[in-house]
């Protein structure tokens, strides 16, 4: 397996406030780790940083031995947790965005994601609810080709019954190589799809590994675990 994401004494500050401190990852191919964590630990400026979104910080960062940055970007499909696509926009039109912005997306799969989350898209997305928004985007963010794909709380916004339908969504037809890295305080319903995890506090990596690896070392489950390094 290639290591797609090394992190070495990565430090952020905003102002006065330290949100990644000292922190060091290591994150293979052809795995889906989850990025675990409470409100305000850096889960979100990690992946800013590793998306090329944030700039300025200190330490080093490469993503399949780049620094973020032109060559990291064209690897890299980053799905933030706010709303990106224009209100006036259909999905028809958001399509064809992506199509003329990545060389990497591939319409086929795009218009097969949304058509599997049955959406029409001759719809504006001014129409579309909260959920049916966050699938869009997520038929978007991963119908790109890519070898790193970054999900920052990608399935928050979507009622539970429709969670499965996105993780599915998530892992349908994935390139075996890729990693996804998906930051969520949903572990219950992340964790079936989970290879491995990183627990964040306070800017900092508190425990990394493989799943299967932690849920025997301890006896419990990834969501029992959270439960207990968060108590």
């Amino acid at each position: 397996m290639t290591t797609a994401i090394t992190i070495r004494g990565l430090n952020k500050d905003y102002g006065r406030f330290r949100a990644l401190d000292g922190l060091d990852l290591d994150l293979d191919g052809g795995r889906i780790v989850g990025l675990l964590g409470e409100n305000g630990c850096g889960k979100t400026t990690l992946l800013k940083v590793l998306a090329g979104a944030l700039t300025r910080y200190d330490g080093d960062v490469r993503i399949h031995g780049h620094r973020p940055g032109p060559e990291s970007k064209a690897m890299v499909s980053f799905l933030p947790d706010a709303s990106f696509l224009p209100d006036t926009s259909t999905l028809d039109g958001c399509i064809r965005r992506y199509r003329d912005f990545f060389a990497d997306f591939d319409e086929d799969h795009a218009r097969e994601l949304i058509g599997f989350f049955s959406l029409d898209t001759g719809a504006r997305l001014s129409t579309l609810s909260k959920g049916m928004r966050e699938k869009a985007q997520i038929a978007l963010a991963m119908s790109r080709r890519a070898k790193v794909y970054l999900l920052d709380e990608p399935i928050s916004g979507v009622d539970p019954a429709a969670r499965d339908v996105l993780l599915q969504a998530i892992v349908r037809d994935l390139d075996p190589e890729a990693l996804v890295v998906i930051s969520t305080h949903l572990i219950h319903d992340l964790e079936p799809i989970l290879d491995g995890v990183a627990f964040m506090r306070y800017g900092r990596v508190l425990l990394s590994g493989e799943v299967d690896d932690l849920r025997a070392e301890h006896g419990k489950s990834i969501d029992a675990l959270f439960r207990e390094v968060y108590r």
